[in-house]
């Protein structure tokens, strides 16, 4: 008789069923925690236009009303180029990146890191997690316009189709 053998889980299948694709997205969920901060765990989608057609983004976390965090282990060019888009369509949204490796390069062969990119391009990163004065930068945020107003998860309305990411 053959005994029960337990399907393996991988660990993207294992991070999804607890709320997150990466461990960097969980060490940055409980240091948000930790500063008293509700991480917003993918709690905001929004709309942009990239050329002839349009598309949702769900940051990571949206911590206050004009800051919104995205961690990243490999960043596309793909994923670069949403960041643009989005960076020119919402100006008053304040984006920034948390990269596994920031001395990571765009591609093989290059010598632009992703933090070259980002300085490039105006965009505030930083490596393995976030950066203390970022927190002040949040508290301050929420005290001059108050806290991010997320839907409940009852209240969301249901998804249709794939992640939109």
């Amino acid at each position: 008789m053959p005994r029960f053998q337990r399907k393996k889980i991988t660990a993207d299948a294992a991070g999804i069923k607890h709320g997150y694709r990466s461990g960097l997205e969980k060490r940055t969920i409980t240091d948000v925690e930790d500063h008293d901060l509700a991480p917003n765990y993918e709690a905001t989608r929004l709309e942009y236009i990239q050329p002839e057609t349009r598309h949702t983004y769900t940051p990571d976390f949206h911590l206050s009303p004009h800051i919104m965090i995205e961690t990243k282990g490999r960043w596309t060019v793909d994923d670069r180029l949403k960041m643009l888009y989005l960076k020119e369509q919402y100006p008053d949204i304040d984006f920034r990146m948390v990269f596994q490796n920031a001395a990571q390069k765009i591609k093989k062969g290059s010598k632009t890191s992703y933090a070259d990119w980002c300085d490039k391009h105006e965009i505030k990163w930083a490596s393995k997690q976030i950066p203390e004065e970022w927190y002040l930068d949040v508290y301050q945020d929420i005290a001059e316009f108050g806290e991010v107003k997320i839907q409940e998860e009852k209240d969301k309305p249901k998804r249709e189709g794939g992640r939109g990411r």
